[in-house]
């Protein structure tokens, strides 16, 4: 199970949006642990009994938690400090911590050499299901963890310690640093696989991050600490929730500092806090407006929304659709433009487009994959990698020099081809790369492309004699877009109008 089905089963499960932080920081021990571990470290052999100590504390919590929680979240710094044997604590807290509940491994990794090694040991060896990253290494780092499809990172992107207000508000309140890294977040994943850490002391950053990143799971912190050493409640919790929330009244996670738990039994706190979260979430959703516009369907999204909805909002999020009158190579004039040569400059999106390709060659029969030059052969290589089917492509051009060859690559006269091309807008393209192909020999049954624009270049496709399939339609990607939010109606409206103009 993915990250998000785990996180989302979870809290329906628990009723709970409160992620608890497990890390045994012996400056916070309740006095029943304190006592037993304060006599093992004054003594000369200490060091195992004394993690065991501080294991008998993390299993307790867990064990009085679990039905209160949507997430754990165990800093790895608290571990590592102890030498080998905070790594052994940290494999047996793993392990005590039942399977329905999502970890997230509070690492803060930065180092790039390091980072193939720590997603595989946090991933593979350890069964975490996410992990903290630092945004300043760049999409490199993230790279590295987002190649596991389940799992999920959260990118530090604002800290409420006040010391750190001098640089991540650089240069200025206006246009300041942290939302620079949010904006650079939002090309690097789905909303499945990447969230947002931010420090929510200050409400006004937290809403400046959600306007920027709406459908993004966001995980705010330092809420608690002045109130729960009080024993009071949380005096600006409703504001902190309007500024989080999203426009479902979800997309957000509360962690409980660890220094909570020293206060008294963790499950009576943790249970007062998640009724107190769950009272105020209901009345921020109750004084919450609506917009007819597009609100309400963000829910559709979610359950019962278009399968890639996520992919159309990356290709969005990096440039691939923008709004401004292009002459497209018919001679048309389109109101927006579609570059999907962009996508392979996105790693992950560009995985998560061949995916979808995949998906679609998987039930078709050829012997070889064809791209049609340019825009789509990427593409085709990525396919045959990923399928390992081998690849050709014809010349848009015949050279009047050299080998003077149609089609490049090698290949067997009656063998079957799959032609693979980017976008269908009148079909011209695609056809004319088939009758290449036919022309040295060769069989095309089916025309696949990753953009279908409709108003009958399907139909066309099939008059030629091949079997168009498509992964997406622009009705569908216009849909999407206007449902998140992402265009406005003249937007909805131009594509719509195109799609439909289109001879």
């Amino acid at each position: 199970m993915s990250f998000a089905s785990k996180l989302r089963t979870a809290i329906a499960t628990n009723q709970s949006i409160l992620c608890l932080g497990l890390d045994p920081n012996p400056e916070v021990m309740p006095a029943k642990y304190k006592v037993k571990y304060d006599a093992e470290i004054n003594s000369d052999v200490y060091h195992d009994r004394a993690v065991a100590y501080l294991w008998e504390w993390m299993n307790f919590i867990i064990q009085s938690t679990a039905d209160l929680v949507c997430a754990y979240k165990p800093t790895l710094g608290f571990y590592t400090a102890l030498g080998a044997g905070g790594l052994e604590l940290l494999a047996k807290t793993l392990a005590a911590i039942p399977p329905e509940i999502p970890i997230i491994l509070d690492a803060k990794h930065a180092d790039l050499n390091s980072s193939t090694v720590m997603a595989r040991t946090a991933f593979e060896q350890w069964g975490v299901d996410a992990i903290t990253l630092s945004p300043y290494i760049g999409q490199d780092l993230a790279a590295r963890f987002l190649m596991y499809p389940e799992k999920a990172i959260f990118v530090s992107c604002y800290s409420s310690n006040a010391t750190a207000q001098g640089f991540q508000e650089y240069p200025n309140r206006e246009q300041p640093l942290y939302l620079n890294v949010v904006q650079n977040c939002q090309a690097w994943a789905g909303t499945e696989n990447l969230a947002l850490e931010v420090g929510a002391a200050n409400p006004a950053a937290l809403a400046k991050v959600r306007s920027l990143a709406p459908e993004r799971l966001i995980l705010a912190r330092s809420i608690w600490a002045n109130s729960l050493a009080s024993g009071q409640k949380i005096e600006n919790l409703g504001a902190i929730l309007e500024a989080g929330l999203d426009a479902t009244s979800g997309g957000l996670i509360l962690p409980v500092n660890q220094d909570a738990l020293a206060l008294g039994e963790p499950a009576q706190l943790v249970r007062s806090l998640r009724d107190e979260v769950n009272q105020a979430i209901a009345t921020t959703a109750k004084d919450r407006p609506s917009c007819d516009l597009w609100m309400p369907n963000v829910c559709l999204l979610d359950q019962q929304g278009h399968p890639h909805a996520n992919l159309i909002l990356q290709l969005f999020d990096i440039g691939c659709i923008t709004f401004e009158e292009t002459v497209q190579a018919s001679g048309q004039v389109f109101p927006y433009y579609i570059d999907l040569r962009r996508i392979i400059s996105n790693p992950q999106v560009f995985d998560a487009v061949i995916n979808t390709y995949a998906e679609i060659l998987q039930n078709l029969k050829f012997d070889r994959i064809a791209g049609i030059p340019y825009g789509s052969l990427p593409t085709a290589s990525g396919l045959a990698l990923r399928l390992n089917f081998p690849l050709i492509f014809p010349r848009k051009e015949v050279k009047a020099y050299g080998a003077r060859r149609l089609i490049e690559g090698n290949y067997e006269t009656g063998e079957t081809i799959v032609v693979v091309d980017d976008i269908l807008i009148s079909g011209k393209s695609a056809i004319e790369g088939a009758q290449k192909i036919e022309s040295c020999g060769l069989k095309v049954r089916d025309i696949v492309v990753f953009i279908d624009h409709e108003a009958g270049v399907r139909d066309r496709i099939a008059k030629s004699g091949y079997s168009p399939h498509a992964v997406l339609k622009i009705s569908e990607i216009n849909e999407t877009l206007y449902q998140s939010g992402r265009i406005n109606e003249k937007q909805f409206l131009a594509l719509s109008h195109s799609s439909s103009d289109i001879d």
